[in-house]
């Protein structure tokens, strides 16, 4: 047993040396205590936006930084079991080993996340499609599979607006994760998702087959200047509601915004005030515009190049992921071809092996 872990943690020890060259850990070390020293500075709360990056940044690479060491010494620790030849330790790093590799597999993903805007947080938007009351309820469901999805590695979420369906589930909801490289590890959920099921609001309990919207896009920085001429909006308020339509407050709180140019739709209410509503329903707006800019260059690039690629992993010819209950349980991808016969899994967060294929399928296609 003892030769065989050798060998596997030897490999693990090489991929994870080749993360820690791409990930640069040294120059992370030298950031991470420039922005120490600048947090240092009791003046830096006088501007608050510089401040919150400051200290954001600060906190994303401590936890990148811990999360390699980390798995470095949990290498170093299997191989000093390997070295000594204790049959209780070599027991222990053996039973760690396929926790190990996962995790450092997981880790070398992320290295592939290159992309412009890869390392950005990520707002997600769910619609509800055809398929009636199933629909809506699918919908909710995939918003649950997502926050599920984000609790298990503890990315905090925030949800701007959810739009509840008369009977069950949603019409549609917005929320964003708020982690580095985000963007670039959900971009390949864009699509359409397929659920095939005895529906549950069907008295006589036939099959059903639903579908749902996941539009993925950066979040949008200071850096990015997207202006949004006021001429080009047009902005609606509304009274909040809430599941079968009742109202959540008595006052106009909510807020749609058009634009005008592209007829994209915006809507926020899960703030207090109709200006925070605002606020937020522009930040999703300057996104979804931000993914149409970086998808418009994408094509002129390819025009150039000669080639073609599409980058809008929703595009409506684009099937995501089936998810099928009945007659059978499996959840397939589309594109990479992955699956899971563990649907209970999948819909409870589970979603990882999906999400890592399709990064390696994406880096494929654009090499």
């Amino acid at each position: 047993m003892a030769d065989d872990l050798k060998e596997q943690l030897a490999a693990l020890s090489a991929t994870l040396g080749s993360v820690e060259k791409v990930l640069d850990l040294p120059k992370m070390h030298k950031e991470l205590e420039a922005l120490e020293g600048e947090a240092a500075d009791p003046d830096l709360w006088n501007d608050q936006t510089r401040a919150q990056q400051v200290t954001s940044r600060m906190s994303h690479l401590r936890s990148d930084i811990n999360r390699v060491e980390a798995l470095r010494g949990r290498l170093d620790d299997a191989q000093a079991a390997v070295d000594l030849d204790d049959a209780a330790l070599l027991e222990e790093a053996a039973g760690d080993l396929p926790s190990l590799r996962s995790d450092v597999e997981l880790l070398e993903v992320r290295t592939l996340l290159a992309g412009e805007y890869d390392q950005r947080e990520a707002l997600i938007t769910i619609n509800s499609g055809t398929g009636g009351t199933d629909a809506a309820d699918w919908a909710e469901m995939l918003l649950r599979m997502y926050t599920r999805w984000a609790e298990r590695h503890n990315y905090p979420t925030e949800v701007y607006d959810t739009s509840y369906a008369e009977e069950a589930g949603i019409k549609s909801a917005t929320f964003v994760v708020k982690s580095p490289y985000a963007y670039g590890t959900l971009a390949g959920e864009h699509g359409t998702h397929r659920l095939v099921r005895i529906s549950p609001f069907d008295n006589q309990s036939r099959r059903q087959t639903s579908f749902a919207e996941v539009d993925v896009t950066p979040v949008v920085e200071q850096t990015d200047s997207i202006d949004i001429p006021d001429e080009e909006i047009r902005v609606d308020v509304y009274r909040s509601s809430g599941p079968g339509g009742q109202g959540v407050n008595t006052t106009d709180s909510a807020v749609r915004i058009t634009h005008l140019p592209t007829g994209i739709v915006v809507t926020c209410q899960n703030e207090r005030s109709q200006i925070q509503n605002r606020a937020r329903a522009m930040e999703v707006l300057q996104a979804k515009l931000l993914e149409v800019r970086r998808q418009q260059d994408a094509e002129e690039m390819d025009k150039l190049r000669g080639t073609h690629l599409s980058r809008s992993f929703g595009a409506g010819e684009n099937k995501v992921r089936d998810y099928v209950l009945h007659p059978y349980q499996l959840v397939k991808d589309a594109r990479t071809e992955v699956e899971v016969g563990n649907t209970g899994g999948v819909l409870d967060g589970d979603i990882d092996a999906f999400i890592e294929a399709e990064i390696r399928w994406r880096r494929q296609q654009e090499s």
